[in-house]
């Protein structure tokens, strides 16, 4: 069954008609084997939590919800909770409510099906640490207040390791080298089933390779506005492992699964668009950029210090942040340059208009793709409507330049731990401001639980206590 069609913006509390598109796709589900649904969302953490229910309970989750604690904005990656001044206590309660416009059956778990949620609260009222809601937010204002939309894409790299190692270790279930074509064929069968579940789901998948590091894998799909983009990335993730699952194989999307080397990315691709034209193409500033496409860029990359925060979000993702290492450690910009932390893409010559965007590389996939989105989105918006100027930009390794070369591009060194990426934030108004005082306090809080749940550890033991985190 692929995704059923898109509907309108989730209403709180039950939006017309969806009980009896509910009451329908209970049947239908029921008569397709289906058991239960997943409905998932994204925590402050970066990791998926969920709740199921019955097949036979759809209708009446779109309702009324399914009861949540408000307690998971405040969940560590470890599950231990911390608190800010309005999230974190055992009171209260929410209702999530699945969007059935993104529901979908589970190919690679038979008798499920899945659905991501909006988070309510028991008034009816948006919740105001819904990440979900946040990301819808800013893509409507941005519609509203500049007449853009946006496509966005989310690769993801995960690390591929036998399930029957000794617990808690990673052992890669691939001998062959990067990118080859051994390493291709001895886990040939796992990646055609997963392009087979990708398939299934309607998930439109680009290519699917081996990467660099040992048992790496990526998988890039096709782009979608920010909302369904970070459902998708969420849902894809959901596959990944259910496959690999019945392979006989564990995946890892930690920043970094061991650590030394290249760890796992999760690199945004965005771009923006009016009246149907991709501003990234077409124009007249540098290689065919319009004056907002670069204002928008210049605003990401003036922001990326405090974006860390959010896009590289674990003690782990700064094992993975590491210069040379195409991780895009530096505030630069660049054509197709891999170690710039924000690279423009221009495409195939005669496919440019539909296929020009930025990839931004600092983020990962301990990132929860809906901030992520939302906060990138609010820091290119903000350098849209003050004008903001790129500075020249810069092709090879930008760990070459010198110290006068490098002041004279704008070019720093992001932050080299998470307590650097948190003070940045904290100084931030613009992106605190995007998120609302109870999202960027949860942010500010759980990145802070994190840096106390590390403390005193080394890099080995960092990277053992998230490697089978996210």
């Amino acid at each position: 069954m692929t995704p059923l069609a898109d509907l309108a913006d989730p209403v709180p509390g039950g939006r017309p008609g969806d009980v009896e598109r509910a009451t329908a796709l209970s049947g239908e589900l029921s008569g397709a084997g289906v058991q239960g649904v997943v409905l998932a969302h994204v925590d402050t953490a970066g990791v998926c939590r969920v709740k199921t229910i019955p097949t036979a309970r759809l209708a009446s989750a779109a309702a009324w919800g399914v009861g949540m604690s408000p307690v998971f904005d405040t969940f560590l990656a470890n599950d231990h909770i911390v608190a800010t001044d309005v999230l974190g206590s055992p009171d209260g309660d929410l209702r999530l409510y699945p969007d059935l416009g993104r529901l979908v059956v589970l190919a690679g778990q038979p008798g499920w099906a899945w659905a991501p949620v909006d988070r309510v609260t028991q008034d009816g009222e948006r919740h105001p640490g819904c990440s979900r809601t946040f990301l819808r937010r800013v893509v409507a204002d941005a519609a509203r207040a500049h007449g853009l939309a946006f496509k966005a894409g989310i690769e993801i790299e995960w690390a591929v390791g036998l399930d029957s190692a000794p617990a808690g270790e990673f052992v890669p279930a691939t001998s062959g080298p990067a990118y080859g074509a051994t390493r291709q064929v001895e886990l040939s069968a796992y990646t055609a089933d997963l392009l087979a579940a990708c398939a299934a789901q309607g998930v439109d998948v680009d290519q699917v390779h081996p990467e660099y590091a040992p048992g790496q894998f990526e998988i890039s799909v096709g782009a979608l506005d920010p909302v369904a983009a970070a459902d998708r990335s969420v849902l894809v993730r959901q596959t990944i492992r259910a496959v690999a699952q019945r392979h006989g194989l564990r995946v890892s999307f930690s920043p970094a699964v061991v650590a030394e080397g290249v760890g796992n990315g999760g690199h945004v691709h965005l771009s923006a668009w009016r009246d149907g034209t991709n501003l990234h193409a077409g124009g007249e500033r540098r290689h065919g950029m319009t004056a907002d496409a670069e204002a928008f860029a210049a605003g990401v990359l003036a922001r990326l210090p405090a974006l860390t925060a959010v896009t590289a979000p674990s003690p782990a993702s700064y094992l993975r942040l590491k210069p040379s290492q195409w991780a895009g450690v530096f505030t630069a910009w660049g054509l197709e340059t891999r170690e710039c932390a924000v690279r423009l893409v221009r495409g195939t010559a005669g496919r440019r208009a539909e296929q020009a965007n930025l990839e931004v590389k600092p983020v990962d996939l301990a990132a929860n793709p809906y901030l992520a989105l939302g906060c990138l989105i609010a820091a290119g918006l903000d350098g849209l409507a003050s004008g903001a100027a790129l500075p020249q930009e810069t092709d090879g390794d930008p760990a070459r330049l010198d110290a006068d070369e490098a002041a004279a591009r704008g070019v720093r060194r992001l932050p080299t731990s998470l307590a650097g990426a948190v003070a940045a934030f904290r100084a931030d108004e613009v992106l605190r401001a995007a998120l609302g005082p109870v999202l960027a306090d949860a942010v500010t809080a759980v990145r802070q639980g994190e840096i106390d749940a590390v403390d005193g550890l080394d890099d080995e033991r960092v990277a053992a206590a998230y490697r089978w985190k996210y």
